[in-house]
């Protein structure tokens, strides 16, 4: 079988998503568009060997709407040869835009360049007001309920503790400052402003001096909607639940970022044509999708999938890059598909790095190269879900 080469994976460094974000100077398209001209510098492309791109982002409006993916190629000035579309698969996108550009590549013996963007302190989630987040009527009829409260209510029906949650998420914490500190993201590129000063050189996010204590005192995000909505009781009769346990809170869910990604793939033949060295090959990608009303559980079902395409085993696997979609939800694959903490998110993940949403799943792709190459390590998954129970999962070999 023929695989997909990965050429070279880059990322900005994830800011925070409000107006105290030290990237929240620049536009959405400026910032996708530093990525892809970084990524043409390191590995030397010529940009008419690319026959498309794909783009993950998520709130398509306003700086983000009019195909924004397309856009950025034209601000980095890649060639106009290279056609471009942005999707949206909700929190899945990026990883999705990464698959698409691969076949691509493949079915056209080329390039593809695939990545995303998302700019929370400019764009808030949920302003292009989609009915998912704005039509009431809609979510009670097809009982789509806020994720916050889904996330919960896994937790719930799995039995797992806000204890258990806090832990998780002062570990991630942990894991992101230190490898921060020691320098582990190599495929971050700073951005700069407009008169070319560097705004941010690395992740601002990570709060390393997390405790458990601290945690301990924050009050359950979710609670009051699950009341005042009647979700939680729409929850209990159709789950056969109790009661909902409000666990997670701001400090043990995702941190809400600015951020952009560019992946360059390519098939064999491409490369060996174009003489460029590879970083990894895919071995199999899968899509998924369960209940879309607990939504959050699919990287599971993706993983098994993608597993299973590629012939390997969870034990074959040295690394797992998987969205921190919330504490819970990382307890809950880490418990189904018997992954040991030591080898998932070791760097931290978006409860620590942050959460841009369109951006995060090609911005994994570099997360994981990276550590494969520093550890000497062999394969990784890379697993993201999203709203409605969507959900993508990719096995790459190192190279």
């Amino acid at each position: 079988m023929t695989h997909a080469l990965i050429i070279d994976a880059v990322r900005s460094p994830r800011g925070r998503g409000n107006d105290k974000g030290s990237l929240k100077a620049i536009k959405p398209v400026d910032l996708l568009a530093q990525q892809l001209k970084a990524l043409q510098t390191r590995t030397g492309v010529d940009t008419t060997e690319v026959v498309d791109g794909a783009f993950g982002c998520v709130t398509q409006t306003a700086e983000q709407g009019a195909n924004i993916g397309k856009l950025a190629l034209v601000c980095a000035g890649w060639s106009d040869s290279v056609s471009g579309f942005t999707l949206n698969r909700y929190c899945a996108s990026g990883l999705s835009a990464v698959q698409w550009a691969a076949s691509q590549a493949l079915a056209n013996d080329a390039l593809a360049v695939a990545g995303g963007i998302e700019m929370m302190s400019r764009v808030p989630m949920a302003s292009d007001q989609g009915p998912l987040t704005h039509d009431l009527e809609f979510q009670r009829e097809t009982m789509l309920v806020p994720i916050g409260v889904a996330a919960d209510a896994i937790a719930t029906r799995e039995g797992f503790t806000r204890e258990q949650c806090d832990a998780y998420a002062v570990a991630s914490q942990q894991r992101a400052g230190a490898a921060r500190d020691a320098g582990h993201f190599r495929s971050v590129v700073p951005v700069t402003g407009p008169d070319g000063s560097v705004l941010l050189a690395q992740d601002e996010t990570p709060r390393p001096q997390t405790s458990i204590e601290g945690l301990a005192a924050m009050a359950p995000a979710f609670a009051a909607m699950g009341e005042k909505y009647g979700v939680d009781a729409l929850l209990c009769k159709h789950y056969g639940l109790s009661r909902v346990d409000h666990v997670q809170h701001a400090g043990n869910s995702p941190a809400t970022a600015d951020g952009a990604a560019a992946v360059l793939v390519a098939s064999p033949a491409a490369a060996e044509r174009l003489g460029l060295k590879a970083r990894a090959r895919i071995l199999a990608t899968a899509d998924a999708s369960v209940d879309h009303t607990l939504a959050l559980t699919a990287a599971v079902d993706a993983t098994r999938k993608a597993l299973a395409r590629a012939g390997l085993t969870v034990d074959d696997i040295d690394l797992f890059e998987v969205n921190e979609s919330f504490a819970a939800l990382m307890l809950h694959y880490m418990k189904h598909l018997s992954v040991p903490h030591e080898r998932l998110n070791v760097n931290g993940g978006a409860i620590a790095l942050g959460h841009a949403m369109g951006s995060t799943g090609s911005a994994l792709v570099g997360l994981a190269l990276d550590e494969l190459e520093r550890r000497g390590a062999r394969r990784a998954v890379v697993a993201i879900c999203g709203a409605a129970g969507v959900a993508v999962a990719m096995v790459v070999e190192r190279v």
